[in-house]
């Protein structure tokens, strides 16, 4: 070991030497082009490029000549290259912030300090220390591992290699030192108790090999990072100064596999990707690099009982497991929060029996969905503005794969590894229908479980439906998902019957040229299933004639298309003409319209309406509004009261609290991140609850398990003084490219949907206001913070995209909403969403603030066009100033904009545990 550390590091010398060389050669040749006249310049740096790029597709010939072992010394030594070329590069994060606070100091002055204290979190007032805040953290704890163990996914079991028979096994790479519990941004969570995979192994009496691991350990390319984290701030800079390049997997030495193969026939792997807010990935990033292929190709040669462990909230492309018959077992983990190792571990050595099912399709080409033909960077040539074409219209995930395969069974088999839904277990089950009430109301199964294997274990039943399709006319899936119900945990022989119920209007379409939804006459197939794919057992479900629905069937408010008014012009995916309408990005007209552009810089002030009283002295305060209907009559007089400062004070400075206003009797509230656990965006660091990420909350298909999990950090926001919590994320995996779907929950709008509001019930019923986030198309990070224009069609946006959202406003009563970066139909804070559906169509009452602010986010436009708060960490000066001009130019306009933002923040404080 002593010889090949000193082989290694004089080879790491020889390769620094290098870096310095040619680093001293591009200074001299930088200052040799700098001597020459300028017109000569250009010409010398062009002709350096092209000598640049002749001797990399020079170097990309030589590698190809090369043999598989000189191929990947080369590709290591390469690796190693850049990472002591771009060693500086770690400490550009912290200068960029020491920069950005200077430059702070000096645009805004005495202000300044405002800024910093907000970055700081000087107005987080809360108590994570008390004993009461243990336990409540315990009590997280607890329901932080009983979700990861049911969220775990069993997706292949050949033999029944698991449980481990022999409770020995080696754990090959690098990744299980570096195990992924949490996600990056504001799906952060507190990671200070996370559970090593070795240390869950032991606990569970698993025995792992002591020499193998010693050699990781020893190996200087291993840093076991359990528990490390950065704040949310941190981890968003980071992503968005990364490459996301993996350091490279080390080899296994002859020596240790030779011993590790006399231990054990049993042999574990874990594969992973990274993904953080604010970067997406690239295909090959979903892929499993050289060295880690090399890896599992060496372990699945020498070893017969092989798991492959998946911990990542991406899809992977997970195609070679099938080269190698020795790969036995797969077990899906996805992000799975700090104790998820503990669970893995039950799930080994059969303590916990897998209940979990997956949230995405699992495709052999994570490219093969037609949503990743417009998925990347697109931009404008006339429009300071990136854009995104959302042409696959109605058919992501599943809906695509399902669709396109429908009378190809062979073709699906070779696009499709792992259908949506997919998850096996360690029992077998048994379905049986007992009951059906199927009319034009409601839909009703009552289906009879029965656990026919030896050990006990939970089901899923999933419904989907498949609706009458006339080609040519409204675009419908060939299969949807209805709703789901998951068993207690049942004994060998043990039965449950799952009543199952949804109304039958869900199964409606959306039809954009009569502006309504509308249930086409012909036969619903009504599906069980295993998965989307598999199904168990079908009912017909006949309707004689069209029912047509005109009104949204909770407010009575008739239904329009909202989001036509930019005329985009998108060719949207069509089953009816599969090649002709598949998406592609290379017809895509750069040229913003005249109307686009028009439609992106217009805004309406509306300044006929009457200026609204300000600054009266009637007496009131916030509590004596308690109980009251948002509508009340004293609700005016209420607001009567406030001046204009107040309010643009009020309305600025929101980013994770809402400032006090003693007079009037309004508290100060606190506010925090994140989806698997509070968390503060800024520099602040605290101890919490940490949970799963929301792809493996939702994995565990159990609502009741959501609304324990939103409970309980109701319950620990009572606790530690925390009103309003920026979560659930309910936006879709729309490619398996997202940065954030680890933070989101699925493909699929219902199962988000279902989670979500079981979620957030949990936590509203505490008296702790939900943000729900990021309303909406939010699904892709790249250039997401400078404004994005999304484009879309009404069918699809109202289907996919807003039904989550609709599902959790309308079951959980949420009384806060997160709007997104995206500019929605030409528009940021765009009044027809945020007025129109959310609180016309479906009956919000409550607050919508801002994403985090960035520079086109203004805050005149948002408080006249049904956008709250703004969540201001930098820009508190600027934002209140632009209000005070627009006020000069339209006060009567602003000062009601103000005055609603006011009336719906405050409704929301009201329904809070501070008016208990």
């Amino acid at each position: 070991m002593i010889k090949y550390f000193k082989k290694r590091k004089a080879w790491k010398q020889e390769i620094l030497q290098r870096v310095r060389g040619d680093k001293a050669k591009r200074k001299e040749r930088k200052q040799e082009i700098a001597a020459l006249p300028e017109s000569e310049q250009k010409a010398e740096v062009k002709n350096d490029k092209l000598l640049r790029k002749e001797k990399k597709q020079q170097r990309k010939e030589e590698l190809k000549s090369l043999n598989r072992k000189e191929r990947k010394a080369e590709k290591k030594e390469a690796k190693m290259y850049k990472k002591l070329k771009n060693r500086p590069r770690r400490f550009t994060i912290w200068s960029i912030f020491a920069a950005l606070l200077l430059i702070i100091f000096i645009t805004f002055g005495p202000r300044a300090i405002s800024i910093v204290e907000n970055m700081a979190g000087k107005y987080i007032t809360i108590d994570t220390t008390s004993e009461e805040a243990d336990q409540a953290r315990a009590t997280a704890d607890d329901v932080s591992e009983k979700i990861a163990d049911e969220g775990l996914v069993l997706l292949k079991n050949e033999n029944n290699s698991l449980p481990l028979e022999d409770k020995k096994i080696n754990v090959f790479g690098s990744t299980a030192f570096n195990f992924k519990y949490g996600g990056g941004g504001s799906g952060a969570s507190d990671l200070s108790r996370a559970v090593s995979l070795f240390d869950a192994l032991k606990n569970e009496g698993i025995e792992y090999n002591q020499e193998l691991y010693d050699y990781y350990m020893g190996l200087p390319e291993i840093e076991a990072s359990t528990g490390d984290s950065d704040t949310g701030l941190i981890q968003v800079a980071k992503g968005m100064l990364s490459s996301n390049e993996s350091e490279g997997e080390p080899d296994v030495s002859d020596e240790a596999l030779a011993q590790a193969k006399e231990y054990s026939d049993n042999a574990m792997i874990v594969i992973q990707n990274d993904a953080v807010e604010a970067t997406d990935l690239s295909e090959d990033e979903l892929r499993i690099s050289d060295d880690m292929r090399a890896l599992v190709e060496k372990t699945a040669e020498n070893f017969n009982n092989v798991t492959l462990v998946v911990n990542a909230g991406n899809t992977l492309e997970l195609g070679f497991i099938e080269e190698f018959p020795s790969i036995k077992s797969v077990v899906w983990t996805g992000i799975p929060g700090p104790f998820g190792t503990n669970s893995l571990a039950k799930v080994l050595s059969g303590e916990v029996n897998p209940s979990g099912h997956i949230t995405d399709t699992y495709a052999y080409d994570v490219d093969s969905s037609p949503a990743s033909e417009n998925f990347g960077d697109y931009q404008y040539e006339n429009l300071d503005k990136a854009y995104l074409n959302y042409e696959e219209g109605i058919y992501v995930g599943y809906r695509f794969y399902e669709t396109f395969y429908q009378d190809d069974e062979e073709g699906y088999n070779q696009a499709v590894q792992f259908p949506f839904g997919s998850g096996l277990s360690y029992t077998s089950f048994d379905w049986g229908i007992v009951n059906q009430e199927l009319n034009s109301d409601s839909i009703e199964l009552q289906v009879e479980v029965t656990n026919t294997g030896d050990v006990a274990g939970k089901d899923v039943v999933q419904v989907y439906y498949s609706p009458p399709y006339t080609p040519g006319g409204i675009e419908k899936s060939a299969i949807n998902l209805a709703s789901f119900e998951k068993t207690k945990s049942l004994e060998p022989g043990e039965s449950e019957v799952l009543t199952i119920n949804y109304d039958t209007r869900d199964m409606a379409s959306y039809d954009m040229e009569n502006e309504n939804y509308i249930l086409e006459n012909g036969t619903y197939e009504i599906k069980l299933g295993n998965n989307v794919h598999e199904i168990n057992n079908t009912v017909d479900f006949e309707l004689s004639e069209d029912i047509v629905y005109q009104k949204d069937a909770d407010t009575g408010t008739e239904y329009k298309n909202r989001f036509t008014q930019s005329e985009k012009d998108l060719t949207v995916l069509s089953r009816n003409d599969w090649e002709g309408t598949y998406p592609s990005d290379q017809d895509d007209s750069k040229v913003a319209s005249d109307k686009v552009i028009e439609r992106v810089q217009e805004h309406e002030f509306k300044d006929d309406v009457e200026m609204p009283t300000t600054g009266a002295d009637n007496g009131l305060k916030l509590e004596d509004l308690k109980g009251l209907d948002y509508d009340d009559p004293l609700w005016s007089d209420f607001l009567d009261q406030l001046t204009v400062d107040q309010m643009i004070d009020y309305v600025t400075e929101a980013a994770y609290h809402t400032k006090e206003i003693d007079e009037h009797g309004i508290p100060n509230t606190v506010l925090m991140d994140g989806p698997a656990g509070f968390n503060f965006f800024g520099f602040k660091q605290f101890e919490a609850g940490a949970y799963p990420a929301e792809i493996a909350v939702a994995s565990t298909w159990n609502k009741d398990l959501a609304y324990e999990m939103g409970e309980t950090i109701g319950h620990e926001a009572q606790t530690y003084g925390i009103h309003g919590w920026y979560a659930p994320a309910l936006n879709v995996h729309r490619s398996p490219r997202g940065g954030r779907n680890f933070e989101y929950m699925s493909e699929d709008p219902v199962l988000n949907g279902m989670i979500g509001a079981g979620m957030s019930k949990g936590v509203q019923d505490q008296g702790v206001t939900v943000f729900m986030k990021h309303f909406i198309m939010n699904e892709q990070e790249t250039n997401a913070r400078s404004g994005m224009l999304v484009w879309s069609n009404e069918q699809a946006m109202r289907e996919i995209h807003l039904r989550p959202f609709e599902m959790t406003v309308k079951e959980a009563g949420v009384t806060g909403a997160m709007s997104s970066f995206s500019y929605i139909d030409g528009k940021w804070a765009n009044s027809a969403l945020l007025n129109g559906m959310l609180r016309e169509e479906w009956g919000f009452e409550g607050v919508v603030t801002s994403d985090a602010v960035f520079g086109f986010m203004e805050p005149e436009k948002a408080i006249t066009s049904g956008n709250d708060l703004m969540l201001n960490l930098l820009s508190v000066p600027g934002h209140q100033d632009a209000l005070e001009e627009a006020y000069d130019e339209h006060p009567a306009a602003i000062t009601t904009g103000l005055r609603n933002s006011m009336h719906n923040s405050l409704y929301a404080t009201l329904q809070t545990y501070l008016f208990d």
